[in-house]
């Protein structure tokens, strides 16, 4: 018989507690969710108060024809500070190590050291070119904004565990630099290259995007740390040749986006064409993200990755092949898992391209497109490695790159003014640099020195990036990428220091003086250059680096087994 409740009783559970879905989460990404946001405001920002401007603007170009910027140096000094409260965010972020929003994105500290490279990478690019914003009559505010968009769709890249909120991020980013890539309207050159980068990027990204389906088609999952669990265990099997299939896919898309060789044919049309400070952004700050996507996914969920089916490369003596090539060609690729062997040629043919490419250019930019495409090449090398020490010496040899790209684009967009023309213009043709060393001793001295950093000449900055990253090969019994990165070493000697000989030594063709460095691009070029001259005078700084970068990828478990494997 049920007996009624007593008067007096009271339920042990109350229901005065709440659930905050997601609390910690939002916590983890505030500072992407800062960004976002300062984005938009910005964006709204601009709308509304651009009108008064434009009708100042009317009025002076109906009577004294002036083209006066439309709220740009406004908003350019709102996104810097954007970046900076972004990066303070960052550092004063609670939670360091997550894996939020149901495995879609994940924090740890490999993923932090890469979002620091690239908001300090957007920062500088934007730094460097406040002043050709303001005299290359670049009118419209969204241009800087796009550029903050640009970075926070990186900063979700980066952080991405899973397939779909990979794509979704790197689809934003790429729809920012189509239209970043045309944003001079007014130059044919310009349209070009954003028409260029939208119908090779579209077709990059359909690549991308069959992969991951058909990698979700034969194993159910889009998760990458669910993937290397069922790869790890798997090993040897023919059922998942499809999900190689995809994983080939999935590379080739992002190796587009790095201008990898055999997928780089549109970089120096597209690197000329656009606007020199979006080069320079577009040099600089997308390698970072996907780089640091690809150590995440080449060296953890697709590691295991191997069928029987897979890459059955048949090595036979040819003729005019001695036998001793052949068989370092044999023990280069059949000791190596399938993914590997993708970096292995992209590596060595960039490399190659990257050196050759670069001896018959012209112009400044140009040639800067193939010396990306060959450092390309040399960052592929630590992806090939596959061991800690490889990875350890793409993320020091990043930083030297950075560093490197920074200072000479601070000096290409510094104004320089021609005798027989009277408005201000940018170096162009590298014959523009002819006897810089007269006109500007001390900004020829730089350039010299940076291009014989790029070189790889010691005892400079970057000599070092490059000794970790051969080291790292040879220690991997990878010899036949170690040679060609040494012998591309020498090829690259041959145009960096042509520039310098033109910078010093060419007879004088039309005459060209820089005008006053504005003081930031001034304060940039003296840190830059200070960093690639001394870094050998303390030695110990790239141990630390190296020790500090060991730490962080031990910490995450990149893969316990990478260096027994090689042992």
């Amino acid at each position: 018989m049920v007996q009624p409740f007593p008067d007096d009783f009271k339920p042990v559970l109350e229901t005065d507690f709440q659930i905050f879905l997601f609390e910690n989460h939002f916590k983890t990404v505030f500072p992407e969710i800062f960004c976002l946001f300062a984005s938009v405001l910005l964006l709204i920002y601009g709308v509304l108060y651009a009108r008064i401007h434009q009708a100042n603007a009317d009025t002076l170009r109906r009577k004294m024809k002036i083209f006066p910027p439309i709220m740009v140096n406004h908003v350019s000094l709102l996104v810097i500070l954007a970046f900076l409260l972004t990066l303070i965010l960052m550092f004063n972020n609670p939670i360091m190590h997550a894996t939020i929003f149901y495995n879609t994105l994940v924090c740890d500290d490999l993923i932090f050291f890469c979002k620091i490279l690239i908001i300090c990478s957007a920062l500088l690019s934007v730094c460097i070119s406040l002043d050709y914003v303001r005299k290359q009559a670049l009118n419209a505010f969204e241009y800087i904004i796009l550029l903050l968009l640009a970075t926070c769709s990186m900063l979700f890249l980066i952080s991405s565990a899973d397939m779909i909120s990979m794509y979704l991020a790197i689809e934003l980013q790429s729809l920012c630099f189509y239209v970043l890539a045309a944003f001079k309207r007014n130059s044919e050159f310009s349209t070009e290259a954003g028409l260029k980068y939208f119908v090779l990027g579209a077709f990059s990204s359909g690549v991308l995007l069959f992969g991951c389906s058909l990698i979700y088609g034969f194993t159910g999952i889009t998760n990458f740390s669910e993937l290397t669990k069922i790869f790890s265990c798997t090993g040897e099997n023919q059922h998942f040749t499809g999900a190689l299939i995809g994983m080939i896919f999935v590379a080739v898309g992002f190796l587009f986006k790095i201008t990898a060789v055999p997928f780089h044919t549109w970089a120096p049309d597209v690197y000329e064409g656009s606007p020199t400070s979006v080069t320079a952004f577009f040099a600089i700050t997308p390698k970072i993200a996907i780089l640091g996507l690809f150590v995440r996914l080449f060296e953890s969920s697709f590691y295991d990755l191997n069928t029987e089916a897979a890459f059955s490369l048949q090595l036979g003596t040819t003729q005019g092949v001695s036998t001793t090539f052949n068989k370092l060609l044999s023990m280069e690729f059949t000791s190596t898992l399938p993914w590997q062997k993708i970096f292995l040629f992209c590596s060595i043919a960039s490399m190659i391209v990257g050196a050759l490419g670069a001896m018959n250019q012209k112009k400044i930019k140009r040639l800067l497109a193939y010396s990306s495409i060959g450092h390309v090449g040399y960052f592929l090398i630590g992806l090939c490695c596959g061991t800690v020490e490889g990875i350890q010496a793409l993320l020091i040899n990043l930083i030297i790159y950075l560093v490197m790209t920074i200072n000479i684009f601070a000096i290409i967009l510094s104004p320089v003014r021609r005798d027989f023309v009277h408005s201000v213009q940018r170096i162009k043709y590298i014959s523009d640099l002819s006897v810089l060393f007269k006109t500007n001793p001390i900004l020829a001295i730089t350039l010299a020195v940076n291009f014989f950093s790029m070189a790889g000449l010691p005892p400079l900055a970057g000599f070092w990036g490059k000794y970790y990253l051969l080291f790292s090969a040879f220690s991997c019994e990878l010899y036949l990428v170690a040679i060609v990165g040494g012998l591309a070493t020498v090829l690259s000697c041959v145009y960096y220091i042509r520039l310098v000989h033109i910078s010093y030594f060419e007879k004088i063709q039309n005459r060209l003086i820089f005008e006053r460095v504005p003081k930031i691009n001034g304060w940039i070029l003296a840190i830059t250059f200070f960093f690639i001259l001394f870094l050998f005078v303390s030695p110990g700084a790239t141990r630390r680096s190296t020790s500090i970068t060991r730490s962080l990828l031990q910490r995450i478990e990149i893969r316990d087994h990478i260096t027994d494997r090689h042992a």
